[in-house]
């Protein structure tokens, strides 16, 4: 065999290792979730059942619906404000010159490297003097404050690829930098937005931290914290209803995923080449 096949070979072995690495956690917990007992192992064998999909979904002491909702609107309307605010602020820094303008990125790009659990008493106190704590501004506001740096970064990114000629001719044309932004560079921005509003909210729909310190029950604590709340009869763990309801949380957000598979990569790619 001449070394062409055996790097295909090789790189073939590589990626299906890795991809049975990513994926033998999510069959696990969907094994697990089809089945009447966790430790079916343990028993005469398996004895599947899609009773912990509608128990989950049909138990209203659970909230899990309630949980769902909360972190759809908080990841949706986080991910749109933090793209937003970071597509202002990367059009006026690939577009207006000024000294240590890549220091300046890169430092606000590094804060956001702290530590949550370094912030996360501070924040509880500010919150608890606004009255905030328990709501969805608790969870937006710290959000979109905590993914505004990543916002920034991909879309300077993408942004620093669009032709300023672009500009000067809307310009001309008797457009504002805010016009021109919205109708002129923006609309050639959509790939490198829409890959940042997904990254933005698959963040938001994951955090855990900041939803538990600052959340206290089903009216606005997120599916993450959610799940880890679920308790059965004498305290044990209900397995079988904490993976029915994680599979059920990861099929919007695959399906999301997915749908702008093209313009996510699209987005990414782009905005990583010069």
């Amino acid at each position: 065999m001449n070394e062409k096949g055996r790097k295909k070979i090789l790189l073939s072995a590589g990626i299906i290792f890795v991809c049975l690495f990513c994926l033998a956690p999510f069959f696990w917990m969907f094994i697990i979730s089809i089945n009447e007992r966790p430790d079916f192992l343990l028993q005469d064998g398996m004895s599947l059942t899609i009773g912990n999909f509608v128990e989950v979904i049909g138990i209203g002491n659970l909230h899990f619906l309630d949980y769902l909702k909360n972190s759809f609107v908080v990841a949706s309307v986080t991910a749109i404000s933090s793209a937003f605010i970071a597509a202002l602020a990367a059009y006026a820094v690939s577009r207006i010159s000024f000294p240590g303008r890549i220091i300046l990125i890169i430092s606000v790009l590094a804060l956001s490297m702290f530590p949550q659990i370094c912030l996360v008493g501070y924040l509880f106190k500010l919150m608890s003097g606004l009255g905030l704590i328990n709501s969805y501004s608790a969870l937006i506001l710290p959000y979109i404050s905590w993914s505004l740096p990543l916002a920034l970064w991909l879309q300077t990114s993408y942004f620093s690829q669009i032709p300023t000629e672009l500009d000067k001719a809307a310009q001309i044309d008797g457009a504002n930098r805010l016009q021109t932004l919205l109708r002129v560079v923006l609309p050639i921005a959509v790939p490198g937005f829409l890959s940042t509003v997904m990254l933005l909210f698959m963040f938001s729909f994951n955090e855990f931290l900041f939803a538990l310190m600052l959340t206290t029950n089903y009216t606005a604590r997120t599916v993450p914290v959610g799940i880890a709340m679920f308790q059965g009869l004498h305290g044990e763990l209900p397995w079988g209803y904490i993976m029915a309801a994680s599979v059920i949380s990861c099929i919007p957000v695959i399906l999301i995923a997915l749908a702008f598979q093209r313009r996510i990569i699209q987005g990414l790619t782009r905005g990583a080449i010069r």
